[in-house]
């Protein structure tokens, strides 16, 4: 089992299994955030908290971005429509040993969303 914390350790994520790849994505909030996504389906991570978690939407509201209430780090995305199972965990909160061992892929987000390493 793997798991993410955000700076504070007040909120947490875990999955079963590393993430094989992560995403860079180019888009207008996640450069600014400087995150790298580790894709999961939600059913398969389990957030826990201990303090209030910022959720912050934006553009065609499809994504929610979630923060720490305490110390601001984003901590992970949900989509906005419950049917869709996926979640985006920002994989620079995993052990430096887990995002080493991953992929990186960069994402055109700003533009095409495709992925430019093909």
């Amino acid at each position: 089992m793997i798991e993410a914390s955000c700076h504070c350790g007040a909120v947490t994520l875990s999955a079963d299994l590393p993430p094989e790849w992560v995403a860079d994505c180019n888009c207008s909030i996640c450069r600014r955030y400087g995150v790298l996504w580790a894709y999961y389906r939600a059913s398969e991570v389990r957030v826990a908290a201990s303090v209030p978690i910022d959720i912050y939407s934006w553009g065609a509201k499809t994504l929610r971005f979630h923060r720490c209430g305490e110390c601001g780090c984003v901590t992970h995305w949900t989509k906005v429509d419950p049917a869709i199972d996926r979640i985006g965990i920002n994989a620079r909160l995993m052990p430096p040993d887990i995002l080493a061992a991953a992929r990186m892929r960069r994402l055109d987000g700003a533009d095409t969303g495709l992925y430019l390493d093909a």
